[in-house]
């Protein structure tokens, strides 16, 4: 019976502690634009990582290079 002493002013820091958090994430507008990431995703260009080789400037093999 002691316990509940202890454990119900620390449940209530504890909730005082999550509002406060609710509460400093909803002035600073964390909850402003929750679907802008989701479309951001799905309308990413889609440019290629590497960049092409120009095709005029193969190299040759390494057995083609005695032959010319």
């Amino acid at each position: 019976m002691e316990i509940l002493y202890l454990l119900i002013p620390l449940g209530l820091v504890l909730l005082a502690v999550a509002i406060a958090a609710f509460v400093w994430a909803v002035r600073s507008g964390q909850f402003e634009d929750l679907e802008g990431p989701a479309h951001r995703i799905l309308m990413d260009d889609d440019d290629p990582k590497i960049p092409r080789r120009n095709p005029e400037r193969r190299q040759q093999d390494p057995d083609e290079e005695g032959r010319n």
